[in-house]
C-alpha cells in the first residue's frame, strides 16, 4: 500500500505529489521513484531513510530543481518549481536551496572563508563583503578565526561545519543534507546534527536529511522510509 505523507496542513515548505522518475526506454527502462507524495514543513528536520538504490537521491534531485520528474509536481513555498524555465530554476537553487554533501565538496585551494563565500559571489556580491559575511558564518558554526585556513588543515567535523556555513550564508529556506555524517565518526556526527538542530533550524527554515545513520535518528522530527522507489512508512522522531 502506498504511503502518502503530503498532508493538508499549514506552514508547508515543500509538497511533492505523485512524483515518478524513470530512466531509459523499453526493456532497459528503470523507474527509480514511483508515485511519491510527501510534505516538509518549515521549522522541522525531516529524514529520508532507506537502503541504497531505494530512490532517495533521485527524490532529492527532483525536489531541489536538479532532475526533472517524469510525472508529478514539486511545490516549494506554494510555487510549482517545474513550471519554471532553466534560468528560473538556477535562480531558485541559488537563493532558496542550500546543500551539504557527504564529502563536503570544499575547494582544496580556497580558504575556509573563500569556500563559504562562493554562494554570495555567485550572486554577484562584493568580494570584501562576501568574505566578511563568510567569516561571520564561520563564527556561527564554531570556527571563529579559521577563515584563512585551507581545508586540508581542518578535521572532518570542521570541514563539515565549513560546508554548513557555505550552505546557510545566503539565507536559504530549504537545507538539504545528503549523508552528512557518513564520513564522520559517531560522536562527531551526532555533534554536527545536534548543532544543526539547535542552531541552524528555525521557524523559517526546513531541513531535509538523507541518511543511513540510525545513530542520529533521535534528532529527527519525522522520518520517511523509502524502499524500491516508494515511501513505505513514516515515523515521528524519537527526541
Amino acid at each position: 500500500m502506498a504511503v502518502d505523507t503530503a498532508k493538508k496542513i499549514g506552514n508547508q515548505a515543500i509538497v511533492a505529489s505523485g512524483l515518478t522518475k524513470s530512466f531509459g526506454e523499453g526493456e532497459t527502462k528503470v523507474t527509480a521513484v514511483k508515485g511519491v507524495a510527501f510534505s516538509a514543513q518549515f521549522g522541522e528536520m525531516l529524514y529520508i531513510v532507506g537502503p541504497s538504490g531505494s530512490g532517495k537521491t533521485t527524490l532529492l534531485s527532483m525536489i531541489s530543481g536538479i532532475l526533472r520528474p517524469t510525472s508529478g509536481t514539486v511545490t516549494v513555498k506554494g510555487a510549482d518549481i517545474w513550471t519554471q524555465n532553466t534560468d528560473q530554476l538556477a535562480d531558485f537553487r541559488l537563493h532558496t536551496i542550500g546543500f551539504v554533501f557527504q564529502d563536503y565538496h570544499l575547494f582544496p585551494r580556497l580558504t575556509a572563508a573563500e569556500n563559504v563565500a562562493i554562494p554570495l559571489l555567485l550572486q554577484d556580491r562584493d568580494w570584501n563583503e562576501s568574505i566578511a559575511a563568510a567569516n561571520k558564518y564561520l563564527e556561527i558554526v564554531g570556527l571563529k578565526g579559521r577563515g584563512e585556513t585551507l581545508p586540508v588543515k581542518l578535521s572532518g567535523g570542521e570541514q563539515q561545519r565549513v560546508a554548513i556555513a557555505r550552505a546557510i550564508v545566503s539565507g536559504p529556506e530549504i537545507l538539504i543534507f545528503d549523508e552528512p555524517t557518513a564520513s564522520l565518526d559517531g560522536d562527531t556526527g551526532k555533534m554536527i546534527i545536534s548543532f544543526v538542530k539547535t542552531k541552524i533550524l528555525n521557524s523559517k527554515r526546513s531541513i531535509l536529511i538523507v541518511t543511513h545513520d540510525a545513530r542520529i535518528n533521535e534528532y529527527a522530527d519525522r522520518i520517511i522510509h523509502m524502499e524500491d522507489g516508494r515511501i513505505t512508512g513514516l515515523d515521528k522522531g524519537t527526541e
